[in-house]
């Protein structure tokens, strides 16, 4: 198996504090996976047979419902640990991951997390502060759904990929990766001809641009001030 070159991930939040003896241990169980666009890394219920580190490309993690309704639980971006069943104490993965453009990751086998854990603490206590800043976005999602109108939690929804994942072009800030209608509305807890209303309607007003799979938020701040008002304060909401 080829050696991994440690300066691939040495700045990453995972492997903060760990030396170059240290990153070349944990690295030599680690192999590198290139996933093409749409392929499944691997699939909600599955054994949890590998964790991951995303290197390139962008991840998408999502459920399916007992109704078999789709839901977007988050989108994972370069750096970000992905997988890691074990580390939450559980057994199958709870979510489908989906690479969401040509993306390349680094997996470790599962069996191999209690020995590293053990022989590196730090990598616990790096993973558990992953897992707790996800599960306070979570909790700010769950407050959105059950507080705010749906043009509110759109324009969260986006503010937030934008933050995550948005790179400067000529007319405001791109989503960097391939990014539906539909997948908008299995993130915000609504429908995508709701979705579409309110996107054409931000266009209309210069707010975004929006194509196939593609978004520009041409007036994030003016995204923001529609994310945080008031119910009331301004035109009749867009119902879901």
């Amino acid at each position: 198996m080829a050696t991994v070159d440690r300066s691939l991930v040495a700045n990453l939040p995972l492997f903060a504090g760990f030396g170059t003896e240290e990153l070349d241990e944990i690295l030599r169980e680690a192999r590198s996976l290139r996933f093409a666009k749409n392929h499944n890394v691997f699939e909600q219920g599955e054994d949890a047979h590998s964790f991951f580190v995303l290197l390139h490309g962008h991840v998408r993690a999502s459920k399916t419902t007992p109704m078999g309704e789709q839901v977007v639980v988050r989108y994972v971006t370069p750096g970000e640990t992905f997988g890691v069943a074990m580390a939450i104490g559980l057994q199958r993965y709870p979510a489908t991951a989906t690479a969401v453009d040509d993306s390349v990751a680094l997996a470790w086998p599962s069996a191999a997390w209690p020995r590293l854990v053990s022989r590196f603490p730090a990598l616990a206590t790096n993973t558990l502060q992953a897992v707790g800043s996800r599960l306070q976005e979570t909790h700010t999602r769950v407050v959105e759904m059950s507080t705010q109108q749906v043009e509110q939690r759109v324009a969260h929804a986006l503010l937030r990929l934008a933050r995550q994942s948005g790179h400067k072009v000529e007319h405001g800030i791109e989503i960097d990766f391939p990014i539906s209608r539909q997948d908008i509305a299995q993130m915000t807890g609504t429908t995508l001809h709701t979705v579409s209303r309110i996107l054409s309607g931000w266009e209309s007003r210069g707010l975004v641009e929006s194509g196939r799979q593609r978004i520009v938020l041409r007036e994030p701040h003016k995204l923001f001030m529609l994310a945080e008002e008031n119910p009331g304060e301004s035109e009749p909401p867009v119902r879901p």
